[in-house]
């Protein structure tokens, strides 16, 4: 029961994809898409994945020692996410491929820790394991679209907009394997605290430095701020019901 509720709570993931079909005039699907994505990842960094991480580590350490545990590996999230972005492939349309393919790399590592997580809570309480991943499903919704909406504009291929966002979506069930087979037994405060910070730095950098001037270089200034707040609005939601 765990693996099925890790992978139907993946599959949801797929939904950001059906958005490659809705009409694109002026731009405004993939405007809108760009925006909303980022105001998710910013917001559920700054909202959730840091908090998480400082308590995680603080349940077992000192806070000053918590505080700058958590702010070195936001830091070097972000110094990782820059060496990344400069030897990613950018061939297609440039910065679009480069942010589809940014996006997936860091949902993956973001839903490793998730599937862990399902597992890991599934096993101790089904219905709290449930609740759990359906919340977990309507916050990898917009996750599917960051994916799906750069890699299809930028190289025309639905196939490849499906390939893309169905590995990262999987990646939460390899999460679960990985806490069944390995992790159940040696993962710890510090461990997740750490991970939860670099996830954190890296979503911000794929945010601020990637989806959000991508956006706002189609000139429609208003409807990316727009899209972004409702991003943010959205992931709020989400998380309030994943807590």
């Amino acid at each position: 029961m765990p693996f099925l509720i890790s992978f139907l709570a993946g599959c949801s993931t797929l939904i950001g994809y059906l958005f490659i079909y809705f009409k694109n005039k002026n731009n405004r699907v993939l405007i809108n898409s760009l925006g909303f994505a980022s105001g998710v990842m910013f917001f559920m960094s700054i909202y959730d994945l840091i908090p998480e991480g400082y308590k995680v580590i603080n349940d077992s350490y000192y806070s000053i020692f918590a505080f700058l545990l958590c702010l070195l590996f936001i830091i070097i999230g972000i110094i990782i996410s820059g060496y990344i972005d400069k030897y990613l492939p950018t061939h297609y349309d440039n910065s679009l491929y480069h942010v589809g393919l940014f996006s997936m790399l860091a949902i993956i590592i973001h839903n490793i820790p998730e599937g862990i997580a399902t597992y890991l809570t599934s096993s101790f309480n089904i219905k709290l394991g449930i609740t759990f991943g359906v919340a977990l499903a309507f916050h990898n919704i917009p996750e599917g679209i960051s994916i799906s909406i750069p890699i299809y504009y930028s190289t025309g291929s639905k196939i490849k907009a499906f390939f893309y966002t169905l590995v990262s979506g999987m990646s939460e069930l390899l999460g679960s394997f990985l806490a069944y087979f390995f992790l159940k037994d040696i993962i710890g405060n510090l461990f997740m605290g750490c991970l939860y910070s670099l996830i954190a730095g890296i979503m911000i950098y794929i945010s601020i430095y990637e989806l959000l001037p991508t956006s706002f270089s189609y000139h429609k200034n208003k409807n990316t701020i727009l899209s972004f707040i409702i991003g943010m609005i959205f992931i709020y939601i989400s998380i309030v019901l994943l807590k």
